[in-house]
């Protein structure tokens, strides 16, 4: 782990992996930017509405993988899963999250 990773915490992280195993992507995004665009199979949670779902998603995922246009917003998101003792990932851009968990 370079020193950069283990300042920001960032692990590499087997997201093809965590999809397989159930665990579900929830894009932050606004919904008109949902709708030009997003990873099949995932769900659409709006930053401003995330801190009013989370007991819903806790109850419902085990594992969260949050992504939006470049990691932003998820990763203010993920600060929200996180401290409600939610297992969450930020999967960073959308498009990015969408060809490594595609990667064949």
């Amino acid at each position: 782990m370079g020193f950069l990773d283990s300042l920001f915490n960032n692990k590499k992280v087997d997201y093809k992996q965590l999809v397989k195993d159930g665990a579900v992507i929830v894009d932050v995004r606004s919904p008109q930017e949902y709708a030009s665009g997003h990873i099949t199979g995932s769900i659409n949670i709006p930053l401003t509405k995330i801190s009013t779902q989370v007991d819903a998603l806790k109850e419902r995922y085990p594992v969260i993988i949050t992504c939006c246009a470049s990691g932003n917003r998820s990763g203010m998101a993920l600060g929200s899963l996180n401290k409600a003792g939610i297992e969450a990932y930020n999967g960073g851009s959308w498009n990015s999250l969408n060809k490594k968990i595609n990667a064949v």
